[in-house]
């Protein structure tokens, strides 16, 4: 563990940061979630077994799957629900990097990373990109790629449009939503390597699937899939 700076403590004086989650004030070894919200986030454990799981049977019969894993559990209500709620939207893009640093660190020793070769996080429609400032799906991957050392190919796979939220939208009205607003762009850049696709939360997975499917027109592509939230439809 790296020392704690002078200077990192004299700016937590002056400008204590807060649990993303609870909201109470975080001590000078903690970062965005504090210990407590950190020991009782409802974890998912998928990685113990990524080849069958809640998240993995999503894609069964859609797209040829590796393996897949989400973080914790997402409800809409839930005070966890802050986490993806300010990194989406209140300008923290500092919580996708910190959590895809941590969600790493715990899943890196059972080997779900073993034989992947890169990550490609899910893109935004430029126009959605302009209005947020930041990608929230590769700030994950920023995180998991300082862990793990993988690159992250965010400049293969392009969003051409914007079709709205899909958070009040059935499930297969989300199918439909985004079922041709991906295209692929660099192939040469990915054939033959297996890809750890990167989504901030899962709930139907037509988001993914959708994308995969694009990232699958290249040859001896495999596709694996990590999110931080995993929302039971």
């Amino acid at each position: 563990m790296k020392p704690i700076s002078f200077w990192h403590r004299l700016l937590d004086l002056i400008s204590p940061r807060c649990c993303v989650v609870c909201g109470h004030r975080l001590s000078v070894t903690e970062d965005t979630l504090c210990a407590r919200c950190n020991f009782h986030l409802p974890r998912t454990d998928f990685y113990k077994d990524a080849y069958e799981n809640e998240l993995a049977r999503l894609f069964w019969g859609q797209i040829p799957i590796e393996r897949a894993t989400a973080f914790f559990y997402y409800e809409a209500h839930a005070e966890t629900a802050n986490i993806l709620y300010e990194l989406k939207y209140k300008d923290y893009p500092e919580i996708g990097e910190v959590m895809g640093r941590m969600l790493a660190k715990e899943i890196h020793p059972s080997g779900f990373f073993d034989g992947i070769d890169g990550i490609v996080p899910i893109p935004l429609a430029k126009k959605r990109q302009r209005q947020r400032g930041y990608n929230q799906s590769k700030e994950i991957a920023k995180g998991i790629s300082e862990i793990t050392g993988l690159p992250v190919f965010d400049k293969v796979v392009r969003r051409t449009t914007y079709e709205g939220s899909q958070t009040s939208k059935g499930r297969w009205e989300r199918n439909e939503n985004v079922e041709h607003v991906f295209e692929l762009i660099a192939p040469e850049t990915i054939q033959g390597r297996h890809l750890l696709l990167i989504d901030d939360v899962v709930t139907t997975g037509a988001t993914v699937v959708a994308c995969a499917k694009e990232l699958l027109k290249t040859a001896n592509v495999k596709i694996s899939v990590l999110t931080l939230g995993f929302a039971k439809s």
